[in-house]
C-alpha cells in the first residue's frame, strides 16, 4: 500500500469548500484522468478513472462523514483505495484542506509510478485544480447529512 498527504490552503469558509467537497460529480472537473463520478446513494459513489494509461472503476463506501470537518471512504469493489479530506478553517475566510490517500498499486506501471511521485503529484495537482475551481466559481448547495458507519442522518442545504 501507498500512501499520500497533501493539503493546500483555500480562500473560502469552510462552510462552502466542504458543501463543494460533497458534489462529487463535480470531481472531474478538476482531478486529473478522472472520466466521472456517480452518487449512487448517501453513502456510495462510483468511479470511473483512467490510471497509468489504463481505464479503472471502483465502487467507494463513505463510512465517516462530518459536515464541516471530515469525510472517509474505502473501496468496496475494483481499484483498493482509501482514504480521508478533512477541513479546518484557518479563519472566517480560509480553510484547510488535508487529504491522505492510500491505495494499492497494480502492476509494474503503478508501482514505478509511485515510487517515482507520480501519484503524490497527481493528488497535488488536483488540489489546487480544486481551490482555482471554488475560489473562482464558489461553492453550490450542499450535502450537510453525517454518516457514522452504517448510520446515515440525511441533511441537505440548498
Amino acid at each position: 500500500m501507498e500512501t499520500i498527504e497533501k493539503n493546500i490552503e483555500v480562500n473560502v469558509p469552510v462552510r462552502e469548500v466542504y458543501n463543494q467537497w460533497t458534489q462529487f460529480e463535480d470531481f472531474p472537473r478538476f482531478m486529473e484522468g478522472v472520466k466521472s463520478v456517480r452518487q449512487l446513494d448517501d453513502k456510495r459513489v462510483h468511479w470511473e478513472a483512467e490510471i497509468g494509461g489504463k481505464k479503472k472503476e471502483w465502487d467507494a463506501e463513505i463510512f465517516e462523514q462530518q459536515p464541516d470537518q471530515r469525510i472517509s471512504w474505502r473501496s468496496i469493489n475494483g481499484a483498493q483505495n482509501r482514504g480521508t479530506v478533512s477541513f479546518q478553517p484557518l479563519d472566517e475566510t480560509r480553510t484547510k484542506v488535508a487529504l491522505n490517500l492510500t491505495y494499492e498499486p497494480e502492476g509494474l506501471v503503478e508501482r514505478v509510478g509511485g515510487t517515482l511521485g507520480v501519484v503524490a503529484a497527481r493528488v497535488e495537482g488536483d488540489l489546487k485544480r480544486f481551490k482555482k475551481f471554488i475560489e473562482e466559481k464558489g461553492a453550490s448547495a450542499g450535502w450537510r447529512g453525517e454518516i457514522h458507519g452504517k448510520q446515515v442522518q440525511t441533511t441537505t442545504e440548498f
